[in-house]
């Protein structure tokens, strides 16, 4: 396991003195020894829990990301004391542990989809509720003794999408904007391992690894993964 550690502290005063920094230190180092787990970076802020601007936060974020690490917190007071470090998290695709509240990290994403469910459910319901309706409509209508009932929906259901590859083309799409997404994520560590001296495709797949990056699909980058992640950067930039 590998584990990207983020800390607070809310004034320049306690970020001098250490106040809150060992402490918070000290349990992350604790978390990642129980858990036999490594953690490969570090990223301090100075800054309220009110502000929403957390260059620091941003960083661990995105190091968590391209590493397929765990972003570790001390304490879930340290994250902030608004809904938009929810939102970041959520948006950032992120797997994030609170060392004092563990269970923090599905309660406030289960909050989330609970919500997303109960807003699906609703449509649901009432989406069969308006077939229901219009199901009886039509078959009132119909001419007696030739009743006229229209089928409402595909009559062949997922059989007909799979033969029109619908459902195939729509995972390839998928696919591919995770890739787009990940060549925009590495765009900056790209650069610097070029500038750093390594510009063959196997050179490059050596440091990618050595930095424990990880590929779309979480595994170890080879010289023919990184051509498809050059092209894409490429693209990006055209």
């Amino acid at each position: 396991m590998k584990i990207v550690a983020y800390m607070r502290v809310s004034t320049q005063k306690q970020g001098k003195s250490g106040l809150g920094m060992e402490a918070q230190e000290s349990a992350i180092g604790h978390y990642a020894a129980s858990q036999g787990a490594r953690i490969i970076g570090e990223y301090t802020e100075i800054e309220s829990g009110k502000s929403t601007d957390r260059p620091q936060l941003a960083a661990a974020l995105h190091h968590a990301k391209v590493t397929g690490a765990t972003l570790v917190i001390a304490k879930l007071d340290r994250l902030s004391r608004s809904a938009s470090f929810t939102l970041t998290l959520r948006d950032s695709g992120v797997r994030f542990i609170c060392c004092d509240m563990p269970e923090a990290n599905d309660l406030t994403i289960g909050v989330l989809a609970v919500v997303a469910q109960a807003e699906a459910q609703a449509i649901s319901r009432r989406t069969k509720d308006a077939l229901k309706v219009a199901r009886k409509r039509i078959a009132e209508t119909g001419q007696r003794g030739h009743r006229r009932v229209k089928r409402l929906g595909n009559p062949n259901g997922a059989d007909a999408l799979r033969r029109a590859g619908r459902g195939n083309r729509a995972a390839i799409a998928k696919v591919s904007l995770n890739a787009d997404q990940r060549a925009k994520d590495l765009k900056s560590v790209v650069a610097d391992i070029r500038e750093s001296g390594a510009v063959t495709l196997k050179a490059m797949a050596r440091a990618l690894n050595d930095r424990e990056m990880v590929t779309p699909r979480g595994g170890r980058w080879h010289a023919s993964s990184v051509a498809n992640l050059l092209k894409r950067i490429g693209a990006a930039s055209t």
